[in-house]
């Protein structure tokens, strides 16, 4: 459960402060609203928050409560929108160079995730599905408090097949027998090694006595992986489908990491819900994904300023076709019609990691203003909402609407005409709630982040 009574405000330059339990009602008056479903503004309207929930919202005005203090906010005609999810995050690895990530000691590593939670926060986003890494303890101190932070849906390591793209082993630690040690992130918890059906079901099964709300595999061959070429297909089906059955046991699901329609098709069939990545995907593929109700998670990865680095040749070769891969990628997907939703996958790179905004803003190449923001709001919410009984944070998200938890942005401009204004959430993010607290106001006297 999560502690009210330990919620921060993040007040720049003073330092944490405790927002305690039976706190106020928060009016927010004069805000023009995207909802996070719709394609247009609202009128100017009010929205009164109670606790973590939106209460009331009326384009007519809602008085403040006699004798209660009520903190009013005026958004003078700004743009209220629910906060941003990101549905592919890496907490833990986002902003370590992968030499430092897999060889720290896990207290550093937990130290900087915990700082740039902090600025994922500050960025505008409020939840993310994260896809790998030793996430629950940040998880839990966000949770209760103690470092500011976006909700996490924790995957917890990765599963991998020997060899896979999860496999960050050296080749002199091989060959390992079945009693021989674990590697070091499989000990820290980056990553699961298992092969065959029964050991891919006790690390699922691990996973998720841990408090993952979902789990993820890696279903084919990756560009930052040095062993595995990009066209392997990693897991057999009974493999996979131990993974589905441990999920399904746990009401919740499996997203795999695949881009070839091999990998992809024989994901479908064990029962995987969620396709993350899918840039070399077929049009057949494509068809069977609409077919079968499964959700893309599809990036923006362009071979532009904002790829990753690469460290030789060879994945700089295998990064080039995934990327010409991208605008087909997204074609076929608006063609057919699948469930779309939007993430970023940043890894190893603290530049890229600030360009999270950026990001976002870039997918004005394939879709409109309106349908971007509900991709990465109520779209990314339903998402994640497969995980059912084992969502970590009951109630409904990514949307205002009451009875919604109060996930709140206002920005400087109106993000219908211009995504660019995430590129800059220091200027033009002028309000940032989580949970009904507030982290950044810009619109109040004396308000954090001020």
């Amino acid at each position: 459960m999560r502690a009210r009574s330990s919620e921060r405000h993040l007040a720049r330059g003073d330092g944490p402060m405790p927002f305690p339990d039976g706190r106020p009602a928060v009016l927010l008056q004069n805000a023009r609203i995207f909802d996070g479903r719709g394609g247009t503004l609202s009128a100017p309207s009010s929205v009164r928050v109670r606790g973590s929930l939106i209460e009331r919202i009326s384009t007519a005005p809602i008085p403040p409560e006699d004798g209660a203090g009520t903190p009013v906010i005026d958004c003078g005609g700004r743009v209220l929108m629910p906060g941003l999810i990101d549905a592919h995050w890496h907490s833990m690895f986002a902003v370590l160079p992968v030499t430092v990530a897999m060889t720290a000691d896990i207290g550093y590593v937990n130290l900087v995730a915990g700082r740039n939670a902090e600025r994922t926060l500050l960025r505008g986003f409020t939840t993310v599905r994260d896809l790998g890494g030793p996430v629950f303890g940040l998880k839990r101190a966000i949770d209760e408090g103690l470092v500011a932070g976006p909700r996490i849906y924790p995957s917890g390591a990765f599963i991998s097949q020997t060899g896979g793209h999860g496999d960050f082993r050296m080749l002199s630690e091989l060959p390992r027998d079945g009693s021989g040690p674990l590697s070091y992130t499989e000990q820290m918890g980056a990553a699961a090694i298992a092969d065959t059906p029964d050991e891919v079901r006790l690390r699922a099964r691990e996973q998720l006595m841990r408090g993952a709300s979902q789990l993820k595999l890696m279903a084919g061959g990756g560009v930052s992986s040095q062993y595995d070429p990009l066209d392997a297909t990693q897991y057999t089906g009974p493999e996979l489908r131990a993974a589905v059955e441990a999920a399904e046991n746990w009401g919740t699901y499996v997203t795999v990491h695949a881009y070839t329609p091999k990998a992809i098709q024989q994901a479908i069939a064990a029962g995987v819900r969620c396709i993350d990545h899918g840039q070399l995907a077929d049009e057949p593929t494509v068809k069977l994904m609409k077919e079968r109700d499964v959700w893309w998670s599809l990036q923006p990865f362009l071979d532009d300023a904002d790829a990753t680095p690469m460290p030789d040749e060879a994945r700089r070769a295998k990064q080039r076709e995934i990327s010409a891969g991208t605008d087909r990628a997204y074609a076929l997907a608006k063609k057919h019609g699948v469930r779309l939703a939007w993430g970023t996958d940043v890894l190893f790179e603290p530049r890229l990691a600030e360009r999270q905004g950026a990001r976002l803003a870039k997918m004005a190449r394939w879709f409109t203003p309106a349908q971007v923001l509900r991709m990465a709001t109520g779209d990314n919410a339903a998402l994640l909402a497969l995980s059912g009984p084992r969502n970590p944070y009951p109630g409904t998200l990514g949307v205002i609407e009451e009875g919604a938890l109060a996930d709140l942005l206002v920005l400087s401009g109106d993000p219908l005409e211009d995504l660019r204004l995430f590129e800059d959430p220091e200027k033009n993010l002028l309000l940032i709630m989580k949970d009904g607290v507030l982290f950044k106001d810009r619109l109040s006297p004396g308000g954090p982040g001020k």
